[in-house]
């Protein structure tokens, strides 16, 4: 079984939006959060969704879900404290959807809508094939090491430095095994699904994605979004 574990259980402080968490905020009528999901629900090989969104606005996602009409989104369940305990949470939603069945699963962020069915079909394949599939992307600008007298201690060889991004893809045993060691351990601080399995010896393997699979935090994000998001459909309507 293939399972897609959808984080949106930040309010997004930084987006400014005021009212709305960046999840729900719209382009062209459409929340972004449902962008996303859409890839998942309409690829061939995802069998569920699971979502752990913000507490007080389930109901709202909830609407959102039967207004699209998704068929795969199996449960929804309230986030955490942290962007950790969220994909936890997640994950133990995931764990009762697979009734014990192996699965994989991948872990992605609601905000990160610009993704695509082949990115999908390769990561899924790498956890069959290696383990494990990191999303990664490109450096493309020159990375400087610097310590707290702010000067340069070094510049490293960007060819040999990736971006890590979503989906971030494992065996979701696997996965939750780490999860429960580090909650055990007190440790809540990881940032991603990456960086846990790596912490406990996990080897992990990269899957290219496409470079705009970027993630919607700032403003500057969304108007970016929405730049490549119109690129996107008109290279689709005009074949360029």
């Amino acid at each position: 079984m293939n399972i897609a574990v959808i984080f949106a259980g930040g309010i997004g402080t930084r987006m400014n939006s005021k009212a709305l968490p960046k999840q729900f905020l719209k382009l062209y009528g459409k929340e972004i959060i449902i962008y996303t999901l859409e890839h998942f629900e309409k690829h061939p090989e995802i069998d569920a969704i699971a979502v752990a969104c913000v507490e007080g606005w389930i109901p709202f996602l909830n609407e959102l879900l039967e207004k699209y009409r998704f068929k795969k989104v199996k449960k929804v369940v309230p986030g955490g404290t942290t962007g950790q305990d969220s994909i936890y949470q997640g994950l133990k939603a995931a764990e009762a959807i697979a009734h014990g069945e192996k699965s994989i699963v991948l872990v992605h962020d609601g905000v990160r809508p610009l993704i695509n069915g082949e990115l999908i079909t390769n990561c899924i394949q790498a956890v069959r094939d290696k383990g494990s599939a990191v999303t990664t992307a490109p450096v493309i600008e020159t990375i400087i090491c610097s310590g707290e007298e702010r000067k340069v201690d070094g510049i490293i060889d960007r060819s040999k430095c990736l971006v890590a991004r979503a989906p971030q893809c494992f065996w979701l045993s696997e996965l939750l095994e780490s999860h429960e060691k580090a909650r055990k351990e007190g440790r809540l601080d990881y940032i991603d699904s990456a960086s846990i399995m790596s912490h406990y010896g996990k080897e992990l393997f990269v899957v290219d994605g496409p470079v705009e699979n970027i993630k919607i935090t700032t403003p500057m994000d969304f108007y970016t979004f929405r730049a490549l998001f119109e690129a996107r459909e008109n290279s689709q309507l005009f074949g360029i």
